[in-house]
């Protein structure tokens, strides 16, 4: 398997959500606001022997001629968006759920993305954004899913896709996060969203405010980190070090 990172760039955000770019080449992380994180924003492609598996989709943004980042960045890498088989969604808050829709900054009319690959979504992550949701849930981004004929629901708590990518729905992060491992010939690439965001948080015992069940988050790192000696771990958030095997340090 290939894993390509398809980096948006640096954000700092605070309680507010709001997503600021930070230039890490230039600017000091002393003068980020108090109380913030510095993250990345950082989709990935993860190319198989039968598909190209595009896991998380970004905030969504457009470049000054309009291009979506998000498509700027496959062409980058050697994709056409249109090659893109599956959209793999670990949640559908606004830092990963941005890019699923388009819209044309001229005329305001908004598409699907990746109309030629099928989206799998939790439909109970769907159901709560578009109801309680909170301010991390921008439901424009996303709505027009409900009436996309490539979607798969995923309504369980953990199943299998085509025979060889898993999902677990955890609940940690979000009530309805869900997680994925995609396993080809004996390779294990495992995706974590934000339950797994950054390597250093596998590596260390701590409870995140910022999540939902923020114990249960801590314990699944655990669990992971220690399972998966083999695997290839895949960091959304992580500046440093976005993709890491253990096996290979």
């Amino acid at each position: 398997m290939q894993v390509i990172p398809l980096s948006e760039g640096a954000f700092t955000v605070d309680k507010s959500k709001a997503f600021v770019p930070f230039d890490t080449s230039s600017e000091q992380l002393s003068n980020r606001p108090i109380g913030s994180l510095l993250v990345e924003i950082q989709p990935f492609v993860v190319i198989t022997e039968r598909d190209i598996i595009l896991l998380d989709t970004g905030l969504g943004y457009n470049l000054p001629d309009g291009t979506p980042q998000l498509h700027h960045n496959l062409a980058q890498a050697g994709i056409n968006p249109s090659q893109v088989t599956k959209v793999l969604m670990s949640h559908l808050h606004k830092d990963h759920a941005g890019g699923i829709t388009t819209k044309n900054a001229q005329t305001g009319e908004q598409f699907i993305s990746f109309p030629y690959a099928t989206y799998y979504v939790q439909q109970r992550e769907m159901d709560f954004a578009l109801g309680k949701g909170s301010a991390s849930y921008i439901p424009e981004d996303f709505r027009m899913l409900e009436a996309f004929s490539r979607v798969e629901w995923l309504t369980a708590d953990a199943g299998l896709i085509d025979g060889y990518i898993r999902y677990q729905h955890t609940g940690a992060h979000c009530p309805f996060h869900q997680v994925f491992w995609i396993e080809e010939k004996g390779e294990t690439v495992f995706f974590g969203g934000d339950d797994a965001p950054q390597l250093q948080q596998m590596k260390s015992r701590f409870v995140a405010k910022y999540d939902y069940d923020g114990k249960k988050c801590m314990e699944l790192r655990k669990q992971w980190w220690e399972e998966g000696t083999d695997w290839t771990f895949l960091f959304y958030h992580d500046i440093q070090s976005p993709v890491w095997h253990k096996a290979l340090v």
